[in-house]
C-alpha cells in the first residue's frame, strides 16, 4: 500500500543555494495542503538579496566549474546519474509530491516519476549532439555556426504537476550546458528541492542547479528582471506569460519559452469508437480534476451521437473516487487551493445564469477533510459566448456542443484567443487530416488525447497558448544561442 500519514512526511523547507537549503527571508507564506486546506509549513519568500545571491551563484558554478565547457558526455552522465537517484527516492519523493499538491499518490509513482526520470535521461543523450556547423564558404574561408548556452536560465514552473513541469525545463537547460535558477510555484515548492539536493548528489556542481521560494509577483519577477538571467523559460497562465514577456523586455530583451493556457477542442465524428472517445475525454478533463493546461475542455460532437457519448462520459466520472492525495484509494484530485475552488464555482455559476444547463456537477463537492473538491461537471446547451467555454476554467468542467457538418465542427474547434492542443476522433482518415490542417494549435492528437513518454514530440501553443517549444530536440536548441565565425586563412 502506497497509503501514508501527512503528518509524517519530512521535506526541505527553503530555497536552495550553492548546495545549501537555506531559509533565509524578510516575509513568509504559509502553505496548505489541498486534500485537507491544513497550513503544514511556513515558506520563506525569496526577496531580491536572495535572488541576487541564487543567480550569482549560477553564474559563478557555470564560469568556473566545468559543466559548461567539459567534456559533454561527462555533463550526460551526471544527468543519468541524476534520474537514477530519482527512480531511487521514488517513495520519498512521492510522499513529499503528494503532501501538497493536487496529484494522488498512486499517480506520482506509477507516472509522474518515472516521466521524470526519462524526460532527464532523454535529454541527457542530446548533450554531445548538438554542436553547430561548418557553413558552407570559399575554399580560402572556414565558416562555422556555433551553439552555445546562454549561462543562466530561469526557469518558473507550476504547480499541477510539479516534478514533472519542472524537468521539462531544467533537463534541455542543463544538457545545453547551462545553469538553472528554478522558481517553483509558491503552492508546490518542497518536491523542487529535494529534486536539486539529488542532482547535487549525482555530481552536479553547487550553483548549477538552484531553487528560489516565493511569489510570481515578488520572486518571479525579481528573477525574470535579472541582469545575470540569459534566457526564461515559463508554464503557467497566459495573463502571466504576458507580464513575463514585458519584464523580459523591459530588462534586455532575453528569449522567452511560454508555455500558456488552453481551451482545447474534443472534435468528435459519429464514425469514431466512442467507447474509446469516452475514456480519453473523461480522462483528459477529469484527470488532475481538470487542473491541466492541455486539457480536452471543450467537447464538440457529431449531433446524432452526442447524447451517447455524453452518457457514456456522464458513467465513467460516476466511477471516480474522490479523496485525499495520500490515499491509494483516491483517483478524483482536490482542487489545489479554495481560492481556485471558488474562480471555479463563480465561472460555472455565471455560465448558467447565461442559460446552460448542468448534466451533471456544477457545484461544490461535499466537503472531504475540509479539503478543495468540486463536482465533475458537464455543461449542455451552452453558446461559445459563453464564459465557460471562452476561458480556461482549470478545472473538472466539461462543456458540450454539437454539429451537424464537418465546416460546422471545424469552427466551432476554432478559439479566438487559445492554440495550446486538440484532439481529433474519426475512422476516415481524410478527416482527420483537414482537421489536423485547419485547427490552429500546436498539438493535434488525433484519436488519442494526451501526451506520452515520446519525448521527441514538442510541445508548445499558438497564439495565447505561447511561444516556443517545451520537450524534443527543439527543447535543447531554444537553450542554446548560435554565434557565426568566419575565418579567412588565404
Amino acid at each position: 500500500m502506497l497509503d501514508f500519514n501527512p503528518d509524517d512526511v519530512a521535506f526541505p523547507n527553503g530555497h536552495y543555494i550553492d548546495g545549501v537549503v537555506i531559509s533565509d527571508g524578510l516575509e513568509h507564506l504559509a502553505v496548505r495542503r489541498p486534500s485537507d486546506n491544513k497550513v503544514y509549513a511556513d515558506l520563506s519568500i525569496g526577496c531580491p538579496e536572495i535572488v541576487d545571491r541564487a543567480v550569482a551563484s549560477a553564474e559563478r558554478a557555470f564560469r568556473k566549474t566545468s559543466w559548461a565547457t567539459g567534456a559533454p558526455r561527462e555533463r550526460a552522465r551526471i544527468l543519468r546519474r541524476w534520474a537514477d537517484l530519482i527512480e531511487g527516492h521514488a517513495i520519498e519523493l512521492g510522499r513529499v509530491e503528494a503532501l501538497g499538491s493536487t496529484r494522488p499518490i498512486t499517480d506520482i509513482i506509477a507516472v509522474d516519476l518515472p516521466y521524470a526520470a526519462d524526460c532527464i535521461r532523454f535529454f541527457a543523450e542530446y548533450a554531445d549532439k548538438l554542436g553547430g556547423d561548418i557553413a558552407a564558404t570559399r575554399t580560402d574561408n572556414l565558416g562555422m555556426v556555433i551553439s552555445e548556452p546562454y549561462g543562466v536560465v530561469a526557469a518558473i514552473s507550476p504547480w499541477n504537476f510539479p516534478v514533472n513541469q519542472a524537468v521539462t525545463k531544467i533537463g534541455p537547460a542543463l544538457a545545453a550546458g547551462n545553469a538553472v535558477v528554478l522558481k517553483p510555484s509558491e503552492m508546490t515548492p518542497f518536491s523542487a528541492v529535494r529534486l536539486a539536493q539529488l542532482g547535487t548528489e549525482a555530481g552536479m556542481p553547487a550553483g548549477i542547479f538552484n531553487v528560489v521560494q516565493g511569489t510570481g509577483m515578488a520572486t518571479g519577477d525579481s528573477l525574470c528582471r535579472h541582469p545575470g538571467v540569459g534566457k526564461i523559460s515559463f508554464t503557467g497562465s497566459t495573463r502571466t506569460g504576458a507580464a513575463i514577456m514585458v519584464a523580459s523586455a523591459e530588462s534586455g530583451l532575453k528569449p522567452v519559452t511560454l508555455e500558456l493556457g488552453g481551451k482545447s477542442p474534443q472534435l468528435v465524428f459519429a464514425d469514431a469508437d466512442l467507447d474509446k472517445v469516452a475514456r480519453n475525454i473523461a480522462k483528459s478533463i477529469f484527470g488532475n480534476a481538470g487542473q491541466v493546461c492541455v486539457a480536452g475542455s471543450r467537447l464538440i460532437v457529431e449531433r446524432r451521437v452526442e447524447d451517447e457519448l455524453v452518457d457514456r462520459v456522464v458513467r465513467l466520472s460516476q466511477a471516480m473516487q474522490p479523496g485525499p492525495t495520500w490515499s491509494s484509494q483516491t483517483s478524483f484530485s482536490p482542487i489545489v487551493s479554495t481560492a481556485q475552488l471558488d474562480r471555479i464555482d463563480g465561472m460555472v455559476r455565471r455560465t448558467l445564469d447565461a442559460g446552460a444547463e448542468a448534466l451533471i456537477g456544477g457545484r461544490r463537492l461535499a466537503e472531504i477533510q475540509d479539503g478543495a473538491f468540486y463536482e465533475p461537471t458537464i455543461l449542455t446547451h451552452v453558446t461559445s459566448e459563453m464564459e465557460a467555454v471562452r476561458e480556461e476554467v482549470f478545472g473538472p468542467v466539461l462543456t458540450s456542443q454539437s454539429f451537424d457538418d464537418e465546416e460546422e465542427g471545424l469552427n466551432l474547434a476554432s478559439h479566438p484567443t487559445y492554440g495550446l492542443a486538440a484532439g481529433v476522433h474519426t475512422a476516415d482518415i481524410g478527416k482527420a487530416m483537414r482537421a489536423v490542417r485547419s485547427i490552429k494549435a500546436g498539438t493535434v492528437w488525433v484519436n488519442r488525447y494526451g501526451r506520452t513518454a515520446d519525448y521527441i514530440i514538442p510541445t508548445g501553443g499558438y497564439n495565447g497558448s505561447g511561444i516556443g517549444k517545451d520537450l524534443g530536440r527543439q527543447a535543447v536548441e531554444a537553450n542554446m544561442r548560435l554565434k557565426s565565425a568566419l575565418i579567412d586563412f588565404a
